[in-house]
């Protein structure tokens, strides 16, 4: 995902559904984990509420066509792909000042599993978001309700393109809060996509998941 700030993160929510799939399905194992928001104040009038379903999953043929260009276009070779977790934006608002109007869409976050040099200064990016929590949690809960709990605990960060291989310790579109159970299993799967030929490689479902 690009570098964004979470005003226009929320914006790009509502109408993204150029960006991302109708990833839902009406048969098929559910979610591995769901986050609902309140809804709040859109930055573009009316209202909206996220909602964030989570994988590990394969990538589809769309998402693993469009690791191969990216990879390619930085002059790298795809190793594999996975796709985190949809991102939905339900908008509520009025239509020509008085017509009462629905819009949304979501949006795949896959990682590309480029061959990307390991990091020298690892340490270092773990600390600047250490560093950064706290600030990083409460500007997320402004945008989009109160960061996840359960029983009392934050949820973890997620980076979508790892500290490893050169993620941005705070960057907006690269983290994203995800169930700790869930950020374990897809914290075991970054280094097999990284491994030419695990299954991260292969091409998975259109639709990965129950709405």
């Amino acid at each position: 995902m690009p570098k964004l700030t979470f005003t226009v993160l929320a914006v790009l929510l509502v109408g993204a559904a150029g960006c991302g799939s109708a990833t839902m399905s009406s048969s098929g194992k559910p979610a591995s984990a769901k986050w609902v928001g309140p809804t709040l104040p859109s930055p573009a009038g009316g209202t909206v509420q996220t909602t964030i379903y989570y994988g590990p999953w394969q990538c589809s043929a769309a998402w693993m066509t469009r690791c191969e260009r990216q990879c390619a276009s930085q002059g790298h070779a795809l190793l594999g792909c996975i796709w985190v977790a949809d991102i939905k934006g339900d908008w509520h608002g009025r239509f020509a000042f008085f017509f009462p109007a629905e819009a949304g869409g979501r949006v795949a976050i896959t990682h590309c599993c480029c061959d990307y040099p390991k990091v020298s200064d690892l340490e270092q990016r773990r600390e600047t978001w250490e560093n950064a929590r706290t600030g990083f949690r409460n500007q997320w809960g402004r945008e989009f309700g109160a960061w996840p709990q359960t029983a009392g605990r934050n949820w973890p960060g997620h980076h979508i393109l790892d500290l490893l291989h050169g993620g941005d310790p705070t960057a907006p579109a690269n983290v994203l809060p995800v169930e700790p159970e869930v950020h374990k299993a897809i914290n075991n799967a970054y280094p097999a996509c990284y491994t030419r030929g695990a299954q991260w490689s292969a091409v998975g479902p259109d639709r990965p998941y129950v709405d």
